[in-house]
């Protein structure tokens, strides 16, 4: 991908996101700390569902009191506040929205957590870090809107610590999807060619010397988030100020992702690597 596209894709990722329907939608209806896919096992509420998430995956980390944590495409800081309160982690946020971060900072300020988190206006292809300073790599449901997937993961490799552990999760095409134009209209959504996949990510990693640790794939919950967030937009339209062209536009994006789930076409994982 040239250097050029890759420069498109992050603006149209960072204006997407610094608009103002979106920053109302992801707050006031995704999960308001929260940004990412949660886990329905237990409960049909949103923000409960995304909290979810966020344990399961810190349990598969170990202890973490005392590590220091980069967290790919914080957005309002949710995940970083439970990973520094509740497990003595420090945090370093890196997000490309300028209003996200205006937000994570109220909130981290407001929690009394400014001296565990520092957080960052940037992109995570292209980390403005040391080399192998991080103890924990982090990223949830983020990674899908990068142009050069390959190059987070080079970036993910070269600011983790020798035996450091990724732990993400991501929105992906099933392993082995031989049609791309099932998933077109996603595709275009996200203003991206593909999504990446287990098998993508198990070899990209490999490639790059890491063992693989734990993959845990949940396709359903997928399907039940988003199903779940266009239920409560809907309901919540008004109250949430979103303008009906917005509300159109996404009760037709969020079902292409519901649809993609049912049909199989569509996955999402809670994945761990160690970098040897």
């Amino acid at each position: 991908m040239s250097e050029q596209a890759v420069d498109d894709g992050i603006a149209i990722a960072r204006d997407y996101y610094d608009s103002p329907d979106a920053d109302d939608f992801y707050r006031q209806i995704w999960g308001g700390e929260d940004i990412h896919v949660g886990l329905y096992e237990t409960t049909s509420d949103i923000r409960t569902a995304s909290r979810k998430t966020i344990e399961r995956i810190a349990q598969k980390l170990g202890p973490l009191d005392g590590k220091h944590i980069v967290d790919l495409g914080s957005g309002y800081g949710g995940a970083a506040r439970v990973l520094a309160s509740e497990y003595g982690a420090r945090v370093t946020c890196i997000n490309l929205s300028t209003k996200e971060n205006a937000r994570n900072r109220e909130l981290t300020e407001a929690a009394g957590l400014s001296d565990r988190i520092s957080i960052l206006d940037g992109s995570f292809d292209d980390m403005p870090f040391e080399d192998g300073i991080f103890d924990v790599a982090w990223s949830q449901d983020a990674i899908l809107h990068a142009p050069d997937r390959e190059k987070v993961l080079d970036e993910v490799a070269r600011v983790l610590k020798p035996g450091g552990l990724f732990a993400f999760t991501d929105p992906m095409q099933a392993d082995g999807l031989d049609d791309a134009r099932l998933l077109q209209p996603i595709y275009d959504r996200i203003h991206l060619p593909d999504l990446a996949s287990v098998a993508f990510y198990r070899a990209k990693l490999r490639e790059r010397d890491f063992e693989e640790v734990e993959v845990e794939e949940l396709p359903h919950d997928l399907g039940r988030h988003y199903a779940k967030v266009r239920e409560v937009m809907l309901e919540r339209q008004d109250e949430a100020g979103l303008t009906d062209a917005f509300v159109d536009r996404m009760r037709i994006g969020l079902g292409h992702w519901v649809e993609g789930a049912a049909s199989g076409h569509l996955n999402w994982a809670i994945m761990v690597f160690r970098k040897n």
